[in-house]
């Protein structure tokens, strides 16, 4: 469970969050949804501990963001202008990542990579990748160790149809399983496929909260 309390974040004499208090739950996918500078970004860079708030607390699980616990455990990114090694394969990219908490395994790493749709044997490396390859390779990094909490900013980017349906299911996969997964989007329609609550976003604010069903 992730809690939101009165979240306000400035950058200079702008207000990007501002006093946002909201709880994502867990085994529910939430979609977010604005305009370019609305704060959706934001609010994921706050949730995953990339930022520091002007006021307000986050707590995960029950402990607090930058008190207890500097950055949430077993969270699973996918955010803007993300860059994995260019000079490594997929899966030499994984391996790597799999040494900071050894909790993923070979098998682990290969499932993911043949979840999004890439080959786990190929030896192609990123900077030869597309950017739709590259995106897929960017999901996968975010779902290879089962993390609890999934944080997907604009996660269909560069993606043609038959992808997207795929990144659809996965997250529909890891719902299944009990994530918290929070999705967001400049599209309101990207969402309707597989949130269970989506929630605009404008000046920073959650301005409106709709269930889909």
């Amino acid at each position: 469970m992730i809690q939101l309390q009165n979240v306000t974040k400035r950058i200079k004499e702008n207000t990007v969050l501002d006093n946002v208090s909201y709880t994502f739950k867990s085994g529910f996918v939430y979609g977010l949804y604005g305009q370019n500078g609305s704060g959706k970004t934001m609010l994921l860079r706050a949730i995953s501990g990339l930022i520091n708030l002007d006021s307000g607390s986050i707590f995960i699980d029950g402990e607090k963001l930058h008190d207890k616990i500097e950055f949430p455990p077993e969270t699973g990114i996918v955010i803007e202008n993300m860059e994995l090694l260019p000079e490594c394969s997929a899966k030499r990219n994984l391996q790597m990542l799999a040494k900071i908490k050894n909790i993923a395994d070979e098998k682990d790493i290969s499932f993911s990579l043949e979840r999004v749709g890439l080959d786990p044997d190929s030896d192609k490396k990123v900077k030869k990748f597309s950017l739709g390859m590259k995106q897929r390779l960017n999901i996968a990094q975010a779902i290879f160790e089962n993390q609890k909490i999934i944080l997907l900013d604009e996660p269909t980017n560069a993606l043609d149809e038959d992808a997207v349906q795929l990144i659809y299911k996965i997250i529909r996969e890891e719902k299944s399983r009990g994530a918290t997964i929070i999705v967001a989007t400049h599209h309101k329609e990207d969402l309707k496929e597989v949130c269970d609550v989506i929630l605009k976003i404008a000046e920073g604010k959650i301005v409106e909260e709709n269930e889909n069903k």
